[in-house]
């Protein structure tokens, strides 16, 4: 097992590496550090605005989403990795070419997903704040253990997605049963406990009170939900053959008023059958979300009656932006080559299946606008949504064309969005938090999104096509 471990993570640093420059990627985690070392300093200002145990909440929520939309390539995997990168021979789907099992593969490859990202991501973050600790007055143990607790909050976001995703691709019956069950009951108990069941995460409990019962039963669950995700794996045959009727006629004559309406209807038909749609919408959209609305509620007391509602729906927006990374999973500009098809007509196409899929978030929006009572906002948590991620979308067409799943470990790209898309929060965010009506004044986002929807068509077919 450790040499599979240690070629698996040769293998994912040399893959990132290629496509950015071992410099620029290795840059990546340095950033994170900076963010979370920087950041620090502006937490005796938060803590006059929201209580210190709230903050430590929103972390760990934090961290507990990542795992959980990197745990979803156990779901997406297979599909997107044949379609967009099978020129790669890839360790993860050489089940049948080593003797090894799928299983053992696959064990390897949630551990080296594990470490990996751990530092990519958690460990980063973690040491600029503990690098901050002497000057911000935060005690050493108390940010050792921020950085264990937050990974711990990452493993369990990964590995409940991984089990889930394991159980979709046995039985996507007994997945939707098991996920349709779990949220009831996670509901039920909100509805009967209030925003205090967030209270009950287990790596928040053990930093806010170390407990070595707390602790030991944390780890056991994480070994349960790991070994139960390696026991279900099933490997999927690459060699079987689907047949489907067609859907491309129907759908392209459905869809013709839109530019460009046969390669959208060949997006939204890529979607449906490989599974990705429907799996990306329950792991990377509907569960992340309702985690963040889960942990987000306990802020309502610090602010205004329609405060979470707004916060709300920018996060949707900004995690409905996405959207445009799936549908960019499944092929590269290669294949296109030698049709008469530009880049930029590609772009176009790609932001009009994310224009159509919007119908997801707004819908998301309404359900939670009705639960909580806040219908008398709708419309602007709408028009704030929907904007934010229609402007959100552009900037990532803009400054990654095809490849945003790829440039997103890119420091200058990631900064770049961070900045341009930052702005743009923080300003809207306060706008509407002064009046929920002056949310509306969000539509205005649609011209700068077109504009960087237009230069990324430009900027792009200037650009050499990559192979990924």
């Amino acid at each position: 097992m450790p040499e599979l471990f240690m070629r698996m993570m040769k293998e994912e640093w040399r893959m990132h590496s290629t496509i950015f420059g071992q410099v620029s990627f290795a840059l990546f985690p340095v950033m994170i550090f900076g963010i979370s070392f920087m950041g620090s300093f502006l937490l005796p200002h938060l803590r006059a605005a929201l209580p210190v145990g709230d903050l430590a909440l929103a972390v760990h929520a934090m961290f507990l989403v990542l795992g959980a939309m990197v745990g979803g390539f156990g779901l997406m995997g297979n599909e997107m990795m044949n379609r967009r990168f099978g020129q790669v021979s890839l360790l993860a789907y050489s089940a049948r070419s080593l003797p090894l099992s799928g299983r053992f593969i696959f064990a390897n490859f949630v551990v080296k997903d594990t470490v990996y990202y751990f530092f990519l991501w958690v460990l980063p973050f973690g040491a600029g704040y503990l690098a901050a600790a002497p000057f911000t007055g935060a005690s050493f143990p108390s940010a050792l253990l921020l950085l264990f607790t937050l990974a711990l909050a990452f493993m369990a976001g990964l590995c409940t997605v991984f089990l889930l995703s394991s159980l979709y691709v046995r039985s996507r019956v007994a997945c939707g049963v098991l996920v349709i069950v779990g949220g009831l009951l996670l509901i039920a108990s909100f509805l009967s406990t209030g925003p205090a069941l967030v209270l009950l995460f287990p790596p928040y409990l053990i930093y806010s009170g170390f407990s070595w019962g707390i602790l030991l039963s944390s780890c056991a669950i994480l070994a349960v939900l790991f070994a139960l995700s390696i026991l279900l794996f099933c490997a999927e045959e690459t060699g079987t053959t689907s047949v489907h009727g067609d859907l491309l006629t129907p759908l392209e004559s459905r869809f013709a008023w839109l530019p460009q309406s046969p390669l959208v209807a060949k997006d939204l038909i890529d979607l449906y059958r490989s599974g990705i749609g429907i799996g990306q919408a329950l792991f990377s959209f509907a569960i992340p979300l309702v985690v963040i609305w889960f942990f987000l509620s306990l802020a309502g007391s610090f602010l205004p009656s329609h405060g979470v509602i707004v916060f709300f729906a920018m996060i949707t927006g900004v995690i409905a932006s996405t959207m445009y990374t799936w549908v960019t999973e499944f092929d590269s500009f290669g294949p296109y080559a030698c049709l008469p098809v530009s880049v930029s007509t590609l772009i176009q196409s790609k932001m009009t299946t994310c224009v159509l899929l919007q119908v997801l978030p707004a819908a998301f929006i309404v359900s939670v606008a009705v639960l909580s009572g806040n219908s008398e906002i709708l419309i602007p948590a709408l028009a704030l949504c929907i904007s934010f991620s229609f402007y959100a979308s552009g900037v990532m067409a803009y400054l990654c064309g095809l490849s945003p799943s790829v440039l997103v470990y890119d420091v200058k790209v990631l900064s770049t969005y961070l900045v341009l898309d930052g702005v743009v929060f923080a300003l809207f965010s306060a706008v509407a938090l002064a009046n929920p009506l002056f949310a509306i004044s969000s539509v205005l986002l649609f011209f700068p999104g077109w504009w960087f929807v237009k230069a990324a068509m430009r900027r792009w077919d200037a650009v050499d096509p990559g192979g990924y």
